[in-house]
């Protein structure tokens, strides 16, 4: 049985009073007064993500001890207070469980919402701007290419000027394509498409980020990030399933 990890990014949710494991709409209750916004689907993410195991009953119930529900509440403060990736976090357990004394950060700005979806470029730090030549050299493009991908809507600058750093994986994917023979007339339906999905990130976390308690309007943007990296992994999921359904 995996041990409950101490110290590091605090304690503070509530257990059961005995050592019986208990339901996820248990856990829920348990969870809830501390972290307003967790939801089933949270949780089973989690556990998709292999942070958390909960015991399975014969029929397939899930049954959560008094220590997967302190490990669930260590992993929900690291993100809302630390703004951890998933892969930091479990690094982080894994340490704990070990015995090992490792500091958790402290807390910090906001991530990129596809951090760990896509390979960081390393060209330019998150949150960073690079003027025009910048982004043509460290995306290995040319001018009339960025002015085409722009006429299109696939590259735009950011307001104040000059381009975030994820323009320059937008710009080497786009030229990635191209080696196909895709064109960015091609590629608009892919630009129409992640808009969509981002205006539906926004309606689940817009009443998170009206929420009276800062620490849950902190939260949307962790919350923003997994939606956002579950939503290309549908994508990519919904894809791989047409192209298998086609005739070969």
């Amino acid at each position: 049985m995996r041990q409950t990890p101490q110290g590091g990014a605090g304690t503070g949710s509530g257990v059961t009073a005995d050592d019986r494991p208990v339901s996820i709409g248990r856990v829920l209750d348990l969870l809830r007064e501390e972290f307003p916004e967790v939801t089933v689907s949270k949780i089973r993410f989690l556990e998709a993500e292999g942070l958390v195991e909960p015991r399975r009953t014969p029929s397939g119930y899930r049954k959560f001890t008094p220590a997967d529900v302190e490990r669930l509440g260590r992993i929900l403060r690291m993100q809302r207070d630390h703004y951890l990736p998933l892969k930091v976090i479990r690094e982080h357990l894994d340490a704990f469980e070990r015995g090992d004394g490792v500091e958790i950060p402290a807390p910090g700005r906001p991530r990129e919402l596809l951090e760990g979806v896509f390979e960081s470029t390393g060209e330019t730090p998150a949150g960073a701007r690079m003027g025009r030549e910048e982004l043509l050299a460290a995306a290995g493009a040319e001018e009339a290419e960025l002015a085409e991908w722009e006429s299109y809507g696939l590259i735009a600058p950011a307001d104040g000027g000059g381009y975030e750093a994820g323009a320059v994986t937008v710009a080497k994917l786009i030229g990635e394509l191209g080696r196909f023979g895709l064109e960015a007339r091609h590629l608009r339906v892919m630009k129409g498409a992640a808009e969509r999905e981002a205006g539906l990130v926004e309606q689940v976390v817009a009443p998170l980020r009206r929420h009276r308690n800062p620490q849950t309007r902190a939260h949307a943007e962790a919350t923003a990030r997994e939606l956002a990296t579950l939503s290309v992994r549908l994508h990519a999921a919904l894809l791989q399933s047409s192209l298998d359904a086609r005739p070969h």
